[in-house]
């Protein structure tokens, strides 16, 4: 069961930890790419009822991750709202280059980092 943290500091780390293997991570990214272009079509379209498949879009990739490659609860259950600021937080990190230095200080071993 995952554990309920009391500050977005304190869950961070935790959640770098549950997205420990880089395959895991690539399918994050893709789903949160997909969400945002999705979001971006339906909005320039105004094709309202396409905005259901944002999240369908990310979550679908991301909890296919968790069962089947991390083999762990996504974290969306116990902090929804932090876990959805972490997909691109995350995401935001690899884009930067800065992501392998925050697995380093979450305690991600170095082939997980990869």
């Amino acid at each position: 069961m995952s554990e309920r943290y009391q500050t977005y500091r304190d869950f961070w780390p935790h959640y770098l930890r549950e997205h420990a293997r880089p395959e895991t991570r690539v399918l994050h990214y893709a789903g949160s790419v997909l969400a945002i272009g999705l979001l971006l079509l339906a909005l320039a379209t105004r094709t309202w009822w396409a905005l259901i498949l944002v999240p369908v879009s990310g979550y679908f990739f991301a909890w296919i991750s968790h069962a089947f490659i991390e083999r762990n609860k996504p974290a969306t259950f116990t902090h929804p709202l932090w876990s959805l600021i972490s997909d691109y937080r995350m995401l935001w990190a690899r884009i930067t280059g800065s992501l392998d230095d925050e697995l380093a200080r979450a305690g991600v071993s170095g082939e997980g980092r990869a």
